[in-house]
């Protein structure tokens, strides 16, 4: 007995010890690119300014943090207010919830199997023997055969390959962990642009509006110059004709402003008819005049796409250490421990205990190349995903470095369009007094109002590009999800967006 005890003693240390090593690679974070800005010139220290709204020159903090709660730098209480409400209603978010759970669900599972599977079995049974198969003559007695047993089934993770597929799991875990800050910050983004949108829809409108009254003056004041004489019919009609062009503007706007509407109900998971979303104005905006800009050495971790990209890359490296270890001898344990009688009178009796211990090992001879050829696939798979990590990097600062090209075009833009609009002004009071004079024609007159016109559009379609520019660049820059305030976290400090589960089926 001391001889088969050392055995297996000696069994068991030699499992443990080859437990302790793990195929397959070891999985390496990429290093940050070693780049030293966006753009291939330094970025201007401010942008231009004009003296309108939206107008202010912008400042590039380097390294400067962005706040959780980035669209609070616009200062509106009413987008404040919607982006809360979304963030609470939208079923976007809930669904990207619910699969961080379920990952997080599937990575504890896997990982009971590194302990041995314990389970109990009882069972009692009254017989009676046919005497035509015993060869025993007359009726024969009753029997009972009553068992208990305690079965333990082990197998050792002896070259790592079920770790290596609990941190494919965990791998998985971060990927929808990054994938549901990707989903918050897509959802802030996108009700931040819709707010804007729509902001810049009714300040078009009531530009249009207002460019309609100054032509209706302009109508009024040449049909009674006709009445004189001292008009032309033809001025008269071109003026309805430039009138009439404008206000055929208005209904496609107003049907985009409703889309907008119905747009920004749905991001707040309400349906169109609920008319509870707040309206936006440009002028209740205000342009943040300092913008944090991350060093690039940052974007990397700070990027959700990024951070889930870097996940998918750890989850294909550890398939490659499942793959290679399902190539390997596979081990098992298993013992039994109980007791087994003839009924329930003996169970109890020294004759009735029972026990039992065996081990296995098995190692795939011929296969016809599937292992190897799913390990060449889980390699294949890693490189693939390495690709695809890099074409994130350089898109993520594409985008930082578009949208920092965007907002000094569009500062530009803006003071351009506000020196055109006050030139436009000026213009248009000057052709009136010399048509009225008779210095110029008429269609000199109108030309000039619709130069007005185009300048006055522009001017609201610059403003609004600032602010959505300025919104495209927080975005691009990761939002600051890692300042959020705003969601609990769980015990662990290891899921953000934590909510308690739902059972199925409960109300």
């Amino acid at each position: 007995m001391r001889r088969r005890g050392a055995r297996l003693a000696f069994i068991f240390s030699a499992l443990a010890l080859l437990a302790a090593c793990e195929v397959g690679p070891d999985f390496t974070p990429p290093a940050a690119p070693k780049v030293a800005r966006y753009t291939p010139e330094p970025l201007a220290a401010k942008t231009a300014q004009a003296e309108v709204h939206a107008g202010e020159g912008q400042r590039f903090a380097d390294g400067l943090d962005i706040p959780g709660e980035w669209w609070t730098l616009f200062r509106s209480e009413p987008l404040d207010r919607l982006i809360a409400d979304a963030l609470k209603a939208n079923p976007t978010l809930a669904a990207a919830q619910a699969a961080l759970r379920e990952a997080r669900e599937n990575v504890y599972a896997e990982r009971g199997s590194l302990f041995p599977s314990i389970n109990v079995g009882a069972s009692a049974t009254e017989a009676v023997a046919s005497g035509a198969t015993t060869d025993v003559k007359g009726v024969t007695p009753p029997f009972g055969v009553t068992t208990a047993t305690l079965n333990v089934a082990y197998a050792p993770d002896v070259f790592g390959g079920l770790r290596r597929q609990i941190e494919s799991l965990e791998a998985q875990e971060e990927l929808e962990r990054f994938q549901l800050e990707a989903a918050y910050l897509s959802l802030t983004a996108n009700v931040v642009v819709a707010a804007i949108n729509e902001a810049s829809l009714r300040a078009q409108i009531a530009a249009t509006q207002e460019i309609i009254e100054i032509e209706t003056r302009e109508l009024d004041v040449l049909k009674k110059q006709l009445e004189l004489g001292g008009a032309s019919k033809a001025a008269v009609l071109a003026q309805e004709a430039t009138r009439a062009q404008a206000q055929a503007s208005l209904p496609p706007l107003a049907r985009t402003l409703a889309q907008a509407r119905n747009q920004l109900a749905a991001l707040a998971g309400r349906f169109p008819s609920e008319e509870t979303v707040a309206k936006f104005e440009l002028a209740t905006l205000h342009l943040p005049e300092e913008l944090p800009l991350s060093l690039p050495s940052k974007l990397v971790e700070q990027r959700p796409d990024v951070r889930a990209a870097e996940a998918e890359l750890h989850e294909a490296s550890a398939n490659v250490g499942v793959a290679t270890a399902n190539q390997l001898p596979q081990f098992s344990i298993t013992g039994q421990l109980g007791r087994s009688s003839l009924g329930f009178a003996q169970f109890f009796s020294p004759e009735s205990g029972i026990w039992s211990i065996g081990g296995s090992v098995a190692q795939t001879v011929f296969d016809a190349g599937t292992l190897l050829h799913k390990k060449r696939a889980a390699v294949a798979a890693y490189e693939e995903a390495e690709a695809q990590y890099r074409s994130t990097v350089l898109v993520a600062f594409q985008n930082v470095a578009d949208a920092l090209r965007a907002l000094q075009a569009d500062a530009d833009a803006v003071k351009a369009q506000a020196e055109a609009v006050r030139s436009a002004s000026d213009s248009l009071a000057i052709s009136r007094e010399q048509y009225q004079a008779g210095a110029i024609t008429y269609t000199a007159l109108l030309n000039a109002e619709q130069t007005y016109q185009q300048a006055r559009l522009g001017l609201v379609v610059a403003q609004a590009s600032r602010f959505a520019d300025t919104a495209a660049l927080l975005q691009a820059l990761g939002g600051g999800w890692w300042n959020r305030t705003d969601v609990a976290a769980a015990k662990d400090g290891a899921e953000r967006f934590w909510l308690p589960p739902v059972p199925f089926g409960s109300d």
